[in-house]
């Protein structure tokens, strides 16, 4: 049996934008609890719960930072509006720093203004956006400090300096040495504590 045919509906411009924020918007109310959605340079991205290793890294990098700057905030699971990285920007970086007290709103995604760092450590599942539209979209908004933490890779990359909606500078180190933050951070994380 041939299945009926149907007129198919062409979605353009703003009509997409919008088509694509519902479908976000859905995915995000019908996810499971710990699932995150982003929606990143205009795909729509269901990402699983980390796994023990994950989140030992992220609790690993927010303690050092703690440690050396205790005026700034360590946030996790707080998403960032990240203009140009989608129709919507919305993205949930493994890790924010910024000044105590920038996001206490009740928002449910934040202007980057204020951040002086993200961080991701990659997994199978996040590596490529990590890697590519994250880069991107981090260094479009004017993000200081990108923390790229590449477990399959097995270095770290701190990326630096964005101008005209790119990083400028990076630096790298394999995974357990150190690895310099520059200003506005100023100190090093000691990724041997992985």
């Amino acid at each position: 049996m041939a299945a009926p045919e149907r007129e198919s509906d062409v979605v353009t411009g703003d009509d997409m934008a919008s088509s694509v924020e519902n479908a976000f918007d859905a995915l995000s109310a019908a996810s499971p609890e710990g699932w995150r959605v982003e929606l990143i340079e205009g795909e729509i991205h269901v990402v699983p719960p980390a796994n023990g290793e994950h989140e030992e890294i992220v609790s690993e990098v927010t303690g050092q930072v703690r440690d050396q700057r205790k005026e700034l905030g360590r946030y996790t699971g707080l998403g960032l509006f990240v203009p140009d990285a989608s129709p919507t920007g919305k993205v949930v970086p493994d890790l924010v720093v910024a000044p105590k007290g920038s996001f206490g709103d009740d928002a449910e995604y934040h202007d980057p203004a204020p951040v002086l760092l993200v961080g991701e450590v990659t997994s199978r599942s996040t590596g490529a956006q990590d890697r590519g539209p994250k880069l991107r979209g981090y260094a479009r908004a004017g993000i200081p400090c990108y923390l790229l933490i590449d477990r399959e890779a097995g270095e770290v990359v701190v990326y630096s300096e964005p101008s005209d909606g790119a990083y400028t500078r990076s630096a790298e180190a394999k995974l357990s040495k150190k690895i310099e933050l520059p200003e506005p951070l100023g100190f090093e994380i000691d990724t041997g504590e992985f």
